[in-house]
């Protein structure tokens, strides 16, 4: 219990700081270590949403290859699809022979991306190419989170076309072939040569 609080208390400084129109950048001791070092077993966990194709899937349904996750949301305006479009730059820089990981993005805001909705969002061209969207009821979404450690809010903004946005948690989680978080990355080291050669050293 003590462990999960200390994790929670880390990540608690990257928390609602992604899509909100006072974000700051995320920072956290954990984030600096090397990608080597930040396997915590208390992150990460069952899911149970349904993905742009619209069929039912689970944590079983990504077992047997490592599979990397974002929570973001469609109506991002920067981070969200500025972190994907870097994260598919790292694909293109891995060595000959490593192959990228499955990469899902779990929406943090179910009332407006639906099935649909994220059917068309992961089909931008700049994403990677084997982008799965999930959605679900807001209770599986919220479980979903709970389980990866992810907060997020919804912040009115009625003076925009879209109403309001969610701040969320921005991070990147590599899970190993058993559904065992192996690594993450934060906004602030994310880039792409610094993923690729991390992916590379986990999944090579």
């Amino acid at each position: 219990m003590k462990l999960l609080q200390s994790v929670s208390l880390s990540f608690a400084g990257l928390a609602l700081a992604a899509c909100g129109p006072s974000s700051t950048a995320p920072t956290a001791g954990g984030a600096q270590a090397g990608c080597m070092s930040r396997a915590y077993d208390t992150i990460g966990g069952p899911i149970s949403l349904v993905s742009h194709t619209g069929e039912r899937v689970t944590e079983a349904t990504y077992k047997g290859s490592p599979t990397l996750i974002y929570f973001g949301f469609t109506y991002c305006p920067d981070i969200c699809p500025g972190t994907l479009v870097a994260l598919n730059r790292a694909y293109d820089l891995l060595p000959s022979g490593v192959d990228a990981p499955q990469t899902l993005l779990v929406t943090v805001d179910p009332e407006r991306d639906t099935p649909e909705a994220m059917a068309e969002y992961v089909s931008t061209a700049a994403f990677p190419d084997n982008l799965v969207g999930l959605t679900g009821t807001p209770d599986e979404i919220a479980a979903a989170a709970e389980a990866f450690i992810v907060q997020y809010e919804r912040i009115e903004t009625p003076d925009s076309l879209a109403e309001y946005t969610m701040d969320h948690t921005s991070l990147l989680y590599l899970m190993d072939e058993d559904w065992k978080l192996q690594t993450f990355f934060a906004e602030a080291d994310a880039n792409p040569e610094y993923v690729a050669e991390c992916l590379a050293q986990h999944i090579g």
